[in-house]
Order: C-alpha cells, then structure tokens, then sequence
C-alpha cells in the first residue's frame, strides 16, 4: 500500500452539480452517541485537521449533541474555512416527543422551521446539501418535496436529499425536484441497499453517501481490539453485544488476515472495499482522532482487483453477521413511524 496522505479528489455526487471530496467526514461522533462529547474546542481542532487533510464535504444534523450541540460546533469551526471551499450537509427530521421519544416529522411547515433554524446557527446564507434525516410516513413525500424545493428557489438550499428512504419514495421524490444524494448505511456488514437503491439511483443520476462505512467504528476495531467508551450507545447497539458480538469477532478475524495480505490496517480495507464500488458513493467515516483522518485518507492507496473484492465480500456473508443493523432502541423509537425497517 502506498503511504502518506493521498490526495484527495473532488467527485460529482449526483448528476445536479454538486462536487464533494472523494471522502466526506460525519461529525456526530463530535458530539456524542459514540463516546463522549468533545469540548467545542477539541471538536473545531479536529474539523481543522480534517479541513487541512482535503476533506472538505461536511455532514452534520440538527438532531446531533443535545440542543443542537453539533450544528453549534461546525458553525464555529466554519469561521476559520473559507465557505466556498466547503460542502456543508445537514438534516432535519428527527424531533423529541413530549414523552422522551424519538419521531419523525416532514410537514411542510416543519420542514421550513428546520431550515430556516439551521441556517441560523451555522451562520451561513445557504445549505449545500439538505437531507430529510428519516422519512414521515404519515405526510405525502410530495408535500415534504414541495416545500424543499421552494428552499431551493430561494436559494437557502442547493441540493436536496433523503436519508434511510423506500424505493417508492425515492422515485416519488425524484418526480417533484432532483434528489441529489441518497444517505444510506452502507458498509462490509450492511449491503442491503446493493439490490436495488444502488441501481435504482444510478439509473436517476442520484448519488449516494455512505453512513456508517466502518459498522460504527466495529472495522476500526471498536469491541473487538479495544473496549467501548462507557459513555457509547454502542452498548445498546444489537451487533455489539452478547452472542452477536461474538459472531462477529470472527469475522472481524478473517478481514484482519486479509488487511495483513494488503499491507493496510482492517478500517483502510473495509473503507478502500467501499470506495472500489463506485465514485458515485462517497463514505463519510467520523473519528475523534487526527491520526484515523490521516489513516482513513491513506485508505484509497489501497489497490483491490476483482478477485479480492470478491474475497473480501465473502469474507463477510450476511447471513453470518449477527444482529440488526439499527440500534435496538431506534428501531423501537423511530422505525415505527419511518420509510424503511431496520434489517
């Protein structure tokens, strides 16, 4: 494997004219959910580093730190980038019910309210690339779409996305104003979406990035070579714990063999795997650490042929992997009331 930092290239996502970094960089794990919440400071040093190593594309949300600690954070961070040079993504969706839980909303009005609170405190005149975080069943896509494109129009966004959506959706959604990306998990122990997402957005000129690449920081050996943070939801996570995780440890075992084959680490494999599947999909790994920015780049001097992508696929058959992919707690919470079930 090649080493030292490989120049990052910019990539179309979609075919609407957004350029994005070959590798984007998911910023939930600054504020929390993974292990604990990092101090503004800490946080903006990291996204600085991210920055200089030429990520440049951006994924945040307003339901990510409590009381939108995450937006809060990038908006400080943003100050010292120059704003053309950014993609800047972030979501809405997702809001806290009086009881505690977790629902998913796309009203119009709601929709409006979102962006318009975004912008605010990212203190930046436009979105680049807004996602609906989880789908609400109970308001027609076309009425979510509709208000989403009027944001488009006056410019407050530019690019429109779906996070976790149906095939129906999609192509519902596609109707009213082009999607742009498709927000997917999709890593070695996730593939669900290469019968048909995949395809399907390929055929409508959607993009497609990848949350998740490295099963929440399992390929990175999360549980495996090192113990979860006591502050983690991973601990809750169906795939991290009892038999499951021992299943998976397994498999775990026989990427590492073949990492050694290649010279590289298992996260650069599992993410070199991803980014040997397309241009058009573009992973968004997020780490609290300088030095896996600078590993997870290292991971395109990773050459697979064919042949050992087969074998690296094969050496993750789905129907070995233990648990589902989604939270327990978040299939409980939130699948019920969104687009598509947890797998």
């Amino acid at each position: 494997m090649e080493t030292g930092i490989v120049n990052l290239p910019m990539v179309k996502l979609g075919n609407q004219g957004l350029q994005v970094s070959r590798l984007g960089f998911g910023c939930v794990g600054l504020s929390g959910l993974l292990n604990a919440p990092l101090p503004h400071e800490v946080g903006c040093s990291v996204l600085k580093e991210v920055f200089k190593a030429g990520i440049t594309f951006f994924d945040t949300s307003d339901a990510y730190g409590q009381d939108h600690d995450n937006e809060i954070m990038i908006a400080k961070a943003l100050k010292e980038f120059p704003r053309e040079k950014v993609q800047l993504v972030t979501k809405f969706g997702l809001s806290m019910s009086e009881e505690g839980k977790l629902v998913v909303k796309g009203s119009p009005e709601y929709v409006r309210k979102c962006c318009e609170a975004s912008l605010k405190r990212l203190d930046v005149d436009y979105i680049d690339l807004y996602f609906q975080h989880r789908v609400d069943t109970s308001v027609p896509i076309e009425d979510t779409m509709g208000e989403l494109k009027k944001l488009v129009e006056e410019g407050k966004i530019k690019y429109i996305g779906l996070s976790e959506a149906s095939i129906d959706t999609i192509k519902r959604a596609h109707a009213v104003h082009p999607l742009t990306a498709i927000q997917m998990e999709y890593s070695l122990w996730t593939r669900d979406i290469e019968d048909e997402i995949i395809p399907l957005c390929r055929e409508l000129g959607i993009g497609i990035v990848a949350y998740g690449p490295l099963g929440h920081g399992f390929f990175a050996g999360k549980a495996v070579e090192e113990s979860l943070p006591n502050e983690s939801m991973l601990a809750m996570h169906p795939r991290f714990t009892g038999e499951n995780l021992e299943k998976n440890k397994i498999i775990y075992g026989r990427l590492s063999n073949l990492a050694a084959k290649h010279g590289c680490t298992v996260p650069q494999l599992a993410l070199a795997w991803i980014l040997h599947q397309g241009d058009d999909i573009v992973p968004i790994p997020g780490t609290t650490k300088v030095k896996n920015i600078i590993s997870n780049i290292e991971s395109m001097g990773v050459k697979l042929s064919e042949e050992n992508l087969k074998e690296i696929k094969d050496a993750v058959p789905i129907d070995e992997v233990g648990g589902y992919r989604e939270m327990e707690m978040l299939s409980e919470y939130v699948w019920k009331f969104a687009d598509t079930p947890p797998k």
